[in-house]
């Protein structure tokens, strides 16, 4: 497995692949890996690709004032460990001089999608988001790049960027990676301990009782938002952002008459701020 800190050998190793004919996947993470980042790097292998790579940077710009840059988790040793053992081929690893070097004066903004939810509780995360995701793709040049549904919203301003700015990347979204218990993998399940960890399993069973409604045959957006909020308030320890229907494909508070939906919600366990979703679809009961 190869290293590289710099935007031109990345992309050089990229360019070589393209030359022999190889298809490129690409992983994007912000390092302390978990099964839900490797499950990706999989998916990337069964789309085709035959050469897959990954890049580890804690991107500065995505996080707002007293958020949780400095402490965010890290441990490149380790990521670099459980990347080789999944037969990654080259690993990006960037400071932030490399991706944001002095004068740097260019951003992407997505609107839209990037409105609401997670949008309106971080001002200027996804525009962080999308401008180095736009870098990380014209940097490795990937045929395929794959990103985790758990961050839903991100996964949809992704889409956009690279489909109104004509990247030639096809976005690929990967199921979410749950615990054995339901807790959605993410980094910052590090945060939490003791009772914050079992207090956290809150957001995943609100979602599980909005499905079940969901499968007895309630289309009504606002009683199963209500059952899953409900459920989270019963919580102590949880601080609900909140919980919303919107719509699979465009995050459209206006619904599909089919009654396809995504629930989607976001609250703080202690320390940490935690995210999930859950698409409900199906014929009713």
């Amino acid at each position: 497995m190869e290293t590289f800190l710099g935007p031109e050998a990345m992309r050089a190793w990229s360019e070589s692949r393209r030359a022999e004919g190889k298809r490129v996947g690409f992983v994007p993470t912000m390092g302390y890996l978990h099964e839900g980042h490797t499950s990706l790097v999989r998916i990337a292998r069964k789309m085709g690709c035959h050469a897959v790579a990954a890049s580890i940077f804690v991107n500065p710009t995505q996080f707002g004032p007293g958020e949780d840059y400095e402490r965010y988790p890290r441990n490149e040793e380790r990521d670099l460990a459980m990347l080789s053992a999944e037969g990654v081929a080259a690993v990006f690893i960037p400071g932030v001089k490399e991706m944001y070097p002095e004068g740097h004066q260019t951003h992407v903004e997505v609107t839209g999608v990037s409105q609401g939810l997670c949008g309106a509780i971080r001002p200027g995360h996804f525009r962080g988001v999308a401008t180095v995701v736009a870098k990380l793709l014209l940097i490795a040049r990937p045929h395929v790049a794959v990103f985790g549904e758990k961050d839903y919203q991100q996964l949809a301003v992704i889409r956009a960027m690279a489909r109104d700015l004509d990247m030639d990347v096809e976005i690929a979204g990967a199921p979410i990676v749950r615990e054995p218990d339901g807790l959605a993998m993410s980094s910052r399940n590090k945060y939490l301990e003791g009772e914050d960890r079992k207090a956290a399993l809150c957001l995943y069973k609100g979602l599980c009782a909005a499905r079940d409604l969901y499968a007895a045959g309630v289309r009504v957006p606002e009683k199963l938002v209500n059952v899953a909020r409900a459920r989270i308030a019963a919580e102590p320890r949880a601080k609900l952002e909140y919980v919303e229907a919107r719509d699979p494909e465009t995050l459209s508070p206006s619904l599909p008459a089919s009654g396809r939906m995504t629930i989607l919600l976001a609250a703080r366990v202690g320390p940490a701020r935690l995210i999930d979703n859950i698409t409900l679809e199906g014929k009713a009961a």
